[in-house]
C-alpha cells in the first residue's frame, strides 16, 4: 500500500488570470448592453451596434485561448492574445469616435438614424409601426453616468480588455517549460 502526499494546488498563472478576467468583464458589458436594450428599453443607434462588433469577435477568440490553453503551440497563443487586444483596441476608436459624434467634436455618418423595424405585412401594420418606432440619433446619449455616455464607457472597458490581453502576452515570455514561474504551468 502506498500512499501519496497530497500537494499544493498549482497556483494560475497570471497570464491565464488575466485573459480570463478579460473574458468576464467583455461578457459582462455586452450583457449590460443587452440588458440595456431587452429591459432598459433603450434602442441602440447604428454606431451602438458597431461597437458591440468588438465583443462578438474578441470574446470568442479569448475564450478559445482560454479552452485551449495547455495545447496551443505558443506562437499560435500568442498570435490568439494579440488578436483579442487589437480587436479591443478597434473597440476603443469606435467607442471615442461615437462619444466624440455625441459631443459634437465631429459630425456621425449621415445614415446614423437606428436599426430598421421589421417588414409591415399590411398597411395596417405600416401604420402602427410609424406610430411606435423610435428612431434613434447616433448623436444624442441615452444617459450619462459620471459624465460618460455608454460609448465613453465602452472606451473606458476596451481599454481595460486591451490591457489585460496585452499584459497576458507580456507576462507570459517564450521562455521553455520550467524556467518562470508564469510559463511552467501553461
Amino acid at each position: 500500500m502506498s500512499t501519496t502526499a497530497l500537494s499544493a494546488p498549482r497556483p494560475i498563472p497570471t497570464d491565464k488570470l488575466l485573459v480570463g478576467l478579460a473574458l468576464v468583464l467583455g461578457l459582462a458589458t455586452i450583457l449590460g448592453a443587452w440588458g440595456s436594450q431587452i429591459f432598459g428599453g433603450l434602442v441602440p443607434c447604428e454606431l451602438c451596434l458597431g461597437q458591440r462588433m468588438a465583443y462578438y469577435w474578441g470574446l470568442p477568440v479569448l475564450a478559445l485561448v482560454l479552452v485551449f490553453w495547455n495545447r496551443l503551440p505558443l506562437t499560435v497563443w500568442y498570435l490568439g492574445v494579440a488578436i483579442g487586444a487589437a480587436i479591443f483596441v478597434w473597440s476603443i476608436y469606435m467607442g471615442a469616435y461615437h462619444a466624440g459624434v455625441e459631443w459634437g467634436f465631429w459630425p456621425g455618418p449621415a445614415d446614423c438614424g437606428g436599426a430598421a423595424p421589421p417588414a409591415a405585412g399590411s398597411m395596417a401594420d405600416f401604420r402602427k409601426q410609424l406610430e411606435t418606432t423610435r428612431v434613434v440619433s447616433c448623436t444624442e446619449a441615452a444617459f450619462r453616468v459620471l459624465g460618460l455616455s455608454m460609448a465613453g464607457w465602452n472606451v473606458v472597458v476596451s481599454l481595460a480588455l486591451a490591457a489585460f490581453a496585452a499584459a497576458a502576452a507580456r507576462r507570459s515570455g517564450p521562455t521553455p517549460y520550467g524556467s518562470s514561474s508564469v510559463s511552467q504551468y501553461r
